[in-house]
C-alpha cells in the first residue's frame, strides 16, 4: 500500500474507517499486526514506527477505546510545526 500521494483530508477519512474497525469487538488478532502495518505505511519515519508499535499494542490489550489513528493524523497535521525555511536570493 502506498499513502504517498494520498492528500490529508483523504488521511483523515482512512484514520477514522481504520479506528471505527478497530472498535469492532473480536478482530483484535487480525487487525492488531494489519493496524500497525497501516500506520507504518501512512505515516512515514520514526514517527510511523512510533504509532504503528503503540497501536499493536492498543489493538491486542482489551482496550480498544483509543482513537489511534485519528490522535496520529492530529498530531502530523495540526499540532506539529514544522520548521520553515527561508531562502533570501539577491538579484542584481
Amino acid at each position: 500500500m502506498n499513502f504517498d500521494n494520498t492528500s490529508k483530508n483523504k488521511k483523515l477519512g482512512l484514520s477514522l474507517l481504520f479506528d471505527a474497525i478497530g472498535f469492532i469487538p473480536f478482530i483484535d488478532l487480525i487487525w492488531a499486526p494489519t493496524s500497525a502495518y497501516l500506520m507504518t505505511k501512512m505515516f512515514k519515519g520514526n514517527k510511523g514506527k512510533i504509532a504503528g508499535a503503540i497501536s499493536f499494542i492498543e489493538q491486542i490489550l482489551p482496550l480498544d477505546v483509543i482513537p489511534t489513528f485519528t490522535l496520529m493524523w492530529l498530531y502530523t497535521y495540526v499540532f506539529k510545526t514544522t520548521k520553515e525555511t527561508i531562502i533570501e536570493v539577491e538579484v542584481g
